[in-house]
């Protein structure tokens, strides 16, 4: 793989960020009109700036041949193929499953189905949702919300958590990526390391725990550390990191998304014993990364932070040169990009019919 080629597998965009005419705020804005279909021009910009993952949005869907079309003509055009994505959790934010557009069961909540207290009723619900995102080309699911719901008034995460309590929440979370996983999606562990104890949404701007490390271990760390097989293929899964500032884990102001120790240190080494786990930010176009920081910088930061995936940059073009840039002149190793870029291709290799080994 060229350098190029390397820097561009570590992006997944909104499609819309594939037609260089749209201004970023449209990009950005789900009430804005959508791409629905892979225009010429997209195509060669998925060429100028390979990409290593598309994030479909309700705004991108119009019905179930629409999306199987366009998820497969993204993949068509791809060199390499892609992880292919959307927020699907079961209940208010399923992206699918409440678009008028389709007939697929629904859920009330994440949290209902937490209350039965019974973990293969979230297992059955990640087969459901995996089954009929395979069928429509997707092969990563930005779900379970791995969160505990502690802060009553935090409305952001509310009833998509599972459970106000942390070992309920952690075999549910469990549960429902193996659920994904049997049906050929991989799942996605949100947020670390934990959004359900804050009062702000990161969507608007950071957000902070004021929470121990001791009592983050005993209660927001828990769903993250469950395992489901381990770091075998099986047990493939994705983290992705929030815009949360945690004072007490020693990172002041530093979103976690953007802190070498929170992502590196805490998640990937000590929490997680260096398994072999997919680590992704949260949106980078949110207020909590805009307000602080250009697409550039905030890229470059998050590959340092140790991240394996930048999900959506406030400007794909300025934020992919900024990292070709960095890597270039030493600021990011290229033996660091290519640990990401390795780890990237063995999960596509499960999950997106990758056939190439790791190395080539």
């Amino acid at each position: 793989m060229t350098l190029r080629q390397k820097v561009g597998q570590l992006f997944m965009v909104r499609p819309d960020a594939l037609d260089l005419t749209l201004e970023q705020e449209t990009i950005d804005d789900e009430k804005a009109g959508g791409v629905t279909y892979l225009s010429d021009a997209m195509r060669q910009t998925l060429e100028e700036y390979p990409v290593g993952g598309i994030c479909q949005f309700g705004k991108n869907i119009t019905d179930p041949q629409q999306i199987t079309t366009f998820n497969a003509s993204l993949q068509e055009a791809s060199a390499v193929p892609l992880l292919i994505a959307v927020d699907e959790e079961g209940g208010s934010v399923a992206r699918l499953a409440n678009h008028p557009g389709f007939e697929l069961p629904q859920y009330e909540s994440t949290a209902a189905v937490g209350a039965t207290g019974n973990p293969e009723d979230a297992r059955q619900m990640g087969c459901t949702i995996g089954s009929y995102l395979k069928s429509y080309g997707f092969t990563m699911d930005f779900a379970p919300v791995a969160d505990v719901w502690t802060n009553p008034g935090n409305t952001v995460i509310g009833t998509r958590a599972f459970s106000q309590d942390a070992s309920m929440a952690a075999a549910m979370a469990d549960s429902m990526a193996r659920g994904l996983r049997e049906a050929g999606i991989l799942p996605t562990f949100k947020h670390f390391p934990g959004h359900g104890n804050t009062a702000e949404d990161s969507h608007s701007g950071l957000a902070y725990t004021y929470r121990t490390k001791e009592e983050m271990t005993q209660c927001e760390f828990l769903p993250f550390l469950s395992s489901s097989g381990g770091g075998s293929e099986e047990g493939f899964r994705a983290v992705m990191v929030g815009h949360i500032a945690a004072p007490e884990l020693g990172t002041g102001d530093t979103p976690a998304s953007l802190s070498w120790q929170v992502v590196t240190k805490l998640l990937r080494e000590e929490l997680l014993g260096n398994e072999d786990v997919l680590v992704i930010t949260d949106s980078l176009a949110m207020g909590a990364i805009t307000e602080q920081y250009t697409p550039g910088q905030a890229a470059v930061e998050a590959v340092l932070a140790g991240n394996d995936m930048i999900l959506m940059p406030d400007g794909l073009a300025e934020a992919f040169e900024a990292v070709l840039a960095a890597v270039e002149d030493g600021t990011i190793s290229e033996e660091r990009l290519d640990e990401s870029v390795a780890r990237i291709l063995r999960f596509k290799q499960q999950y997106a019919g990758l056939q190439t080994a790791a190395g080539q």
